[in-house]
């Protein structure tokens, strides 16, 4: 059979995916090959399909149990003879197995590597024809990757005691250009065509909340896709159990994996979570590897992973089916202390002391650019892409950073003084001590190393420690200081020359957090302001969100929080500029939804006049917000002849423009502000524009007449990949709106 029969035959794809069809025309021309290849781009099928092809017997080196019962389960369910030979199997079994594959009953065995130096398994190997040997996750084999284990080392021996030397084909999801180069050299690949299929999974959200609050949302998160499957991984042991018996006393269908449990019960969780038994599964990072559940939704880190090799490859659990998944980071400062713990108490096999010292000074180094993952401001999927050598363009707009409204702040002045603090330290303290010398905080280490006295102490003391942490660790990141790689790590000065002829200045991004959690005050509940008819207003925004959520396929919390609704019934915003100071309302969420919400919110207040919908319960009113209590009523919108002289026409603008320039014209003026739902009914009556309504969803477009005026229909894409349009009027269009609503 051909490869594309075999393809449709035993895995039932018409098509193969892209870069497979590629791989596997170079293995069954005898070349070694190394495929780095993203989670869920199909590695199996690329040797499988050889396998069956080539006139020996193909051996898939796996380095877990799980991995090679899951592959072998798959080949021979698919009709495909295949075995594996691990420590799970008695020595009988082992022999009978080794047996069967003598007489040509296996075209494929998956072994472990411990088993490749065994007496029998090496008689077999050298008595039968091996086509081919596979080694999956490769990037084991290098002591500069994450996953160095020792025991790959004895695929070459395995190799070199061969008769004739096979194809190697060599495949992994995560290797830096150094990790890969390592691999064709350990594995002595000769000549081998390399194949870099991109690190890229669209599917995939990547988002960091950065939170000392994590069991809150955790609950939170899966109250609200209760009936989605997902991992939750966690740095140690203690925190699994904890998390696990929580969730299970709250009623979520959970299991829990991690090495301190029996052999037993571990394989019986797992094998929940992939039957969807229990939806959740709660583990370290000794779960998941080669675990190939095609449903996960999501996949939340409770603690931050060691490097980005084990968060690519772990948050890639998620959305192997190609549908969208999330992938949740939660972050705080204390992560990074039990790492370094972990990476202090983690053993290093036998080698020189120099390799060893190298080794934590590699592993420190990753964990740093882990924590600068979690803590930059720029899109997240870059920030991925850039680390495994991917060149990226522009921002992916489908991650948490994307879609979050940050404001920029410049601290270039700030910058200067932490530079003069690490000055004065010389460069022998850590950042703890720079944050707290600057901020002026008393405490008792920094007394006695007498940065009390320095210039710089208490410099900063108008921002938070936290705030000054934030603002060195951005400066890290353009390169002004730097950390050293070490237990202790000590903050040094980086290249500050453009700051110094004043070049460049240091600009923080900063997002309006959620407010934290205060467990000894009782704080007042934004719904306390609302009245009656506030509260009102405010289910008929929950609805409108929930009617928007379902159109876009998304949990309704991701178009507006509650807190948002709240502010918005407080705020009665009637435009653009005002709904902007709403609560939670960016540049993004207002162009997508920001004025079906305005003209909700204007019907309701037009509807009931005078109604009073929130009060000010401080003992002293903000006039500015006592106005927006209530409205008084107000002539109809019009325009005088002197202010429809002043508009300012544009070549092509959003309706939202122009109604936003229309209500500045008549702002100091008695009058009834316009809505664009208004100007859009107008349109229509002048036969311009129409809306239809299909499959319930609404769809605005430009009629003949329209597009004779100029009226452009744009198509855009939401974050969740379904497409919706918006309308863009030229001036002709601009000028009949005006002249319409000049008071006559």
């Amino acid at each position: 059979m051909t490869q594309n029969e075999i393809l449709k035959q035993y895995f039932g794809y018409d098509s193969f995916r892209k870069g497979q069809e590629e791989i596997i025309n170079s293995i069954l021309t005898q070349k070694d090959i190394l495929a780095i290849m993203p989670t869920g781009a199909g590695k199996s099928i690329c040797y499988q399909i050889p396998a069956l092809m080539l006139p020996g017997i193909t051996i898939v080196v796996s380095p877990l149990i799980s991995l090679m019962q899951d592959q072998v389960r798959a080949l021979n369910d698919a009709g495909i003879h295949a075995a594996y030979i691990n420590s799970t199997l008695s020595e009988g079994q082992i022999k009978k197995a080794l047996s069967l594959a003598v007489k040509g009953q296996y075209k494929i065995i998956y072994v472990a590597p411990e088993r490749l130096g065994s007496w029998d398994f090496l008689d077999f190997a050298r008595n039968t024809k091996i086509s081919m040997v596979t080694v999956d996750e490769a990037h084991c084999i290098s002591q500069w990757g994450q996953d160095f284990r020792p025991s790959y080392l004895k695929i070459v021996d395995f190799i070199e005691e061969l008769p004739y030397r096979p194809v190697v084909s060599a495949f992994t999801a995560t290797a830096t250009s150094e990790v890969k180069d390592d691999i064709q050299c350990v594995l002595k690949l000769q000549h081998p065509d390399v194949f870099v299929k991109g690190f890229d999974r669209e599917n995939l959200y990547y988002q960091v909340e950065n939170t000392r609050h994590k069991t809150e949302f955790v609950i939170d998160y899966l109250e609200k896709h209760r009936n989605e499957s997902g991992i939750i991984y966690c740095a140690t042991r203690k925190n699994v159990d904890e998390l696990y018996g929580l969730l299970d006393q709250k009623g979520y269908a959970v299991a829990k994996y991690h090495a301190g449990m029996s052999t037993e019960d571990r394989n019986t969780n797992q094998e929940n979570f992939i039957y969807d038994r229990v939806s959740v599964i709660i583990a370290t990072n000794a779960f998941g590897m080669g675990i190939d559940k095609s449903n996960v939704r999501y996949v939340i880190h409770y603690n931050m992973p060691q490097s980005m090799e084990s968060y690519y490859q772990e948050a890639g659990r998620a959305g192997r089916d190609g549908e969208n998944a999330q992938c949740i980071l939660l972050f705080s400062m204390q992560d990074v202390m039990i790492n370094k713990l972990l990476l202090e108490s983690k053993t290093v096999v036998e080698m020189e002391a120099s390799d060893k010292d190298l080794i934590k000074q590699r592993d420190l180094k990753r964990l740093q650019i882990m924590e600068n993952y979690c803590r930059t401001t720029e899109c997240l999927r870059n920030y991925i892409l850039n680390y495994f050598g991917e060149p990226t363009t522009k921002p992916c707009d489908n991650c948490g950073n994307c879609h979050r409204e940050y404001l920029e702040i410049d601290h270039t002045e700030h910058a200067k003084w932490i530079i003069n603090c690490v000055v004065e330290t010389k460069g022998r303290y850590g950042i703890k001590n720079v944050t707290g010398t600057l901020h002026g905080a008393n405490r008792a280490r920094l007394k006695e190393l007498h940065t009390t006295e320095y210039k710089s102490y208490g410099k900063l003391q108008d921002m938070s420690e936290m705030e000054i942490d934030s603002l060195i660790h951005q400066m890290i990141s353009d390169g002004y200081l730097y950390q050293t790689q070490e237990k202790y790590s000590v903050l040094k000065i980086g290249d500050i020359s453009a700051l110094k002829d004043g070049s460049k200045k240091v600009v923080l991004r900063t997002y309006q957090e959620k407010e934290p959690i205060d467990r000894k005050i009782r704080k007042q509940r934004k719904t306390d302001k609302l009245t009656k008819a506030g509260f009102e207003l405010f289910e008929r925004l929950r609805q409108l969100r929930l009617t928007i959520a379902r159109e876009e396929a998304m949990p309704p919390y991701i178009i507006f929080s509650d807190k948002t609704l709240i502010d918005m019934c407080v705020k009665t915003p009637s435009n653009r500029v005002e709904m902007m100071n709403v609560n939670g309302v960016g540049v993004n969420k207002f162009d997508k939804y920001g004025q079906r919400f305005l003209d909700e919110i204007e019907q309701y207040v037009n509807s009931n006049n005078n109604v009073v919908l929130s009060m000010q319960l401080d003992a002293e009113q903000d006039k500015e917000e006592q106005n927006n209590v209530s409205r008084r009523k107000k002539e109809e919108f019009n325009l005088t002849k002197e202010e429809a002289e002043k508009f300012e026409y544009q070549d092509i603008c959003f309706l939202t423009d122009i109604k936003d320039k229309l209500n500045r014209l008549i702002a100091e003026r008695n009058v009834k502000k316009i809505s664009g739902a208004k100007i859009f009914a107008m349109l229509v009556e002048e036969g311009l524009v129409v809306e239809e309504v299909l499959n319930g969803i609404s769809r605005k477009r430009p009629t003949e007449l329209g597009i004779k005026y100029g009226i452009q229909e744009c198509e855009r894409i939401s974050q969740n990949g379904n497409k919706y349009f918006v309308l863009l009027y030229p001036e002709s269009v601009q000028k009949i709106v005006v002249e319409k609503y000049v008071k006559r």
